[in-house]
């Protein structure tokens, strides 16, 4: 009997008795697989009671009147079973499960791994469009992992353009974080969706995070952030401070609009940054500044030099730093600094122009201005080093005193003294104090005692002997106090 190709369905020849039975025949084998919906893909054996009209797909491992019949469409037509065998790309409806399966030339599989590849629009549950060719509106999505890891990646076509996740309200933008318009990580704010701010950046080729909208980190309400962001110097660094700047401003450019306006807020800075070694520099601008600074304690600086303090090399009596109750540089325990090329003065009791009250203060070129107590004072392990000469234009209680382990070394300086200013003690060290100042030349005079030296203290005059120091009145020793 001749068939058709694709189905096998008889043909009724020509001269054929009772073709009526030849057509029914090709009619039951259409009705079988025409928009195939089967009942069950699971059983290998027949049900009990199918209804007439009836199709399974045969499970391996066929029985009874399935046997050798795996995968076949097995339909139930007036009380037999008639088998018929699928073809590639046959589609079959699986009722219980409200699947759709495919047969792939060899076995029954999953109509979803024929899928269109590529699809130009896919909607789960939305509308998708040509903008949005991806639409899913769900309450969750999953994206889970077949074997190991599992990423989502987003791509950009090009360096400028975006790389990004954006999250709404209202179909509004509010967040958005990824690659915005550069190849920096970036984490970025809205309140309308149109103007945007920059919250959080990652730079690509260091991974320095930084803050852009936050609060300076000298501000009292970054505490948490100094603790952890710093900058890390990769050159050396230099801040400006005028007497026309402002603390608000970053210090980084020599102008009012640029520059600091105290030598404290410039230090405020240097306490946020990482020095990684190399030279921090506050440029103080000449003029006249009402109000000193305690030095911080920071973060990679590798010796005294690293942290200047300078005025003007060569007029240093056109930048003063005149404090009027306060020190005019305070270095604390742990705290080191360089001060240079200034003149310094402060009218504070119990003040000084150059205070180590525990920290370490290096000093050259300075002019020591009228102080009512100390140009220089080392107290609780403080050291004060002279690296060049220097001059004394103002009077004092002190010109140098130490006390309670405090070191202060001066040695083959010159020291140029002008207007006989009256310093009461020129050299003063007590209470296990230590003076290394010989080998000074000193230029000019000045009225009051020469040295006291107590409590087991001593002033090291290299053999300068009892008149080495300016004065008008002789040097004191007592108490354990030596004066060599």
């Amino acid at each position: 009997m001749e068939q058709s190709a694709n189905l096998q369905l008889p043909y009724i020849m020509p001269s054929q008795a009772q073709k009526h039975v030849t057509h029914n025949e090709a009619i039951r084998m259409l009705d079988s697989v025409v928009q195939l919906a089967v009942v069950d893909r699971d059983l290998s054996a027949p049900p009990v009671s199918p209804a007439d009209g009836d199709r399974y797909l045969v499970a391996v491992g066929g029985s009874g009147a399935w046997t050798s019949k795996d995968g076949s469409v097995a339909a139930w037509q007036d009380g037999a079973w008639a088998f018929l065998a699928p073809k590639a790309g046959w589609l079959a409806w699986i009722a219980d499960e409200n699947r759709l399966m495919g047969f792939d030339g060899t076995a029954w599989v999953d109509a979803a791994l024929h899928s269109v590849n590529p699809a130009p629009l896919v909607g789960v549950n939305a509308v998708a469009d040509a903008t949005n060719r991806l639409a899913v509106k769900s309450p969750a999505t999953l994206f889970d992992e077949e074997a190991g890891d599992h990423r989502v990646k987003v791509n950009k076509a090009a360096a400028g353009g975006s790389a990004t996740l954006v999250f709404q309200s209202g179909y509004s933008g509010r967040a958005e974080l990824g690659l915005a318009g550069d190849d920096d990580w970036s984490v970025k704010v809205s309140a309308d969706g149109a103007a945007w701010t920059d919250a959080l950046k990652v730079d690509r080729a260091t991974g320095r995070v930084s803050l852009p909208a936050a609060l300076p980190l000298s501000d009292e309400n970054q505490v948490v952030a100094q603790r952890h962001v710093r900058e890390r110097l990769t050159t050396n660094r230099a801040y400006y401070v005028r007497t026309d700047g402002n603390d608000g401003n970053d210090g980084l450019s020599n102008a009012a609009g640029g520059a600091f306006l105290t030598l404290q807020g410039a230090l405020n800075k240097v306490a946020t940054i990482d020095f990684n070694g190399f030279t921090v520099t506050i440029q103080l601008a000449n003029g006249t500044y009402t109000a000193g600074g305690v030095v911080p304690a920071t973060v990679g600086q590798a010796d005294v030099d690293d942290l200047i303090i300078q005025g003007n090399a060569a007029e240093p009596g056109s930048v003063i730093v005149n404090a009027p109750n306060s020190d005019c540089v305070l270095a604390l325990a742990g705290t080191r600094v360089k001060v240079k090329d200034v003149e310094l003065g402060t009218n504070g009791a119990n003040a000084s122009c150059l205070n180590a009250l525990g920290g370490v203060i290096w000093f050259e070129n300075i002019r020591f201005g009228t102080t009512v107590i100390h140009h220089v004072t080392a107290a609780y392990g403080g050291v004060v080093l002279a690296q060049g000469n220097y001059a004394i234009t103002g009077g004092a209680f002190t010109h140098m005193s130490a006390a309670l382990c405090g070191t202060i070394q001066i040695y083959g300086q010159t020291v140029t003294i002008t207007g006989t200013p009256s310093i009461v003690n020129f050299a003063q060290a007590a209470l296990l104090g230590n003076l290394h100042v010989g080998a000074n030349a000193y230029s000019g005079s000045a009225t009051g005692k020469r040295y006291d030296v107590s409590a087991n203290s001593v002033i090291n005059a290299a053999g300068g002997g009892a008149s080495y120091f300016p004065g008008n009145s002789a040097g004191s020793a007592a108490t354990g106090g030596l004066y060599l």
